[in-house]
């Protein structure tokens, strides 16, 4: 809540200022201008990177993020405002999507540390191979209960004792 109050709080103070120093109409216009030119933008960007994914241009690391960077440019550019529009433009373009890359890996790594690891399997028969004609595996489950005990040094002695073999005589 906190941060949709100054967002709300930035962008009406830029709009504000603007409308004071342009004039109302043409704020009006440069917003409607910046949502225009922000989805022509998304929209060549988004074509450009399915093209290079679909030559082998481009790592499928370095397409996560730029997919990324190009989803949130797009998503910044179509929420109102000078402000967002102008930060959505700016990741859209691919000179400062290169500057912005670090930082984004760097919170994305830092956002996977704080999550639990799930680990599935894939199929029914995870991720063993089978030889040709065998049918798929059930799996192994072992239903069970775990029962601690603990012995006393006296009781582990005498166990210890009854179960040794004897010695052979030399």
């Amino acid at each position: 809540m906190r941060l949709f109050l100054v967002y709300v709080l930035v962008e009406l103070a830029v709009v504000v200022g603007l409308a004071s120093t342009i004039g109302f109409g043409w704020t009006v216009l440069l917003l409607v201008g910046t949502f225009a030119v922000g989805l022509a933008l998304a929209g060549s960007q988004l074509r450009r990177q399915i093209r290079r994914l679909q030559s082998g241009l481009v790592s499928p690391q370095g397409a996560v993020t730029d997919g990324a960077l190009v989803a949130i440019g797009t998503v910044l550019t179509v929420i109102p405002g000078l402000v967002t529009s102008a930060l959505g433009l700016l990741l859209l373009a691919p000179p400062t999507r290169a500057l912005a890359r670090p930082a984004v890996a760097a919170l994305a790594a830092r956002g996977l540390g704080r999550m639990p690891l799930i680990v599935t399997t894939a199929g029914q028969a995870g991720f063993r191979a089978r030889p040709p004609g065998f049918p798929p595996s059930r799996g192994d489950y072992i239903d069970g209960e775990v029962i601690d005990v603990t012995d006393s040094a006296q009781d582990s002695a005498q166990d210890s004792a009854q179960h040794t073999l004897p010695r052979p005589p030399s």
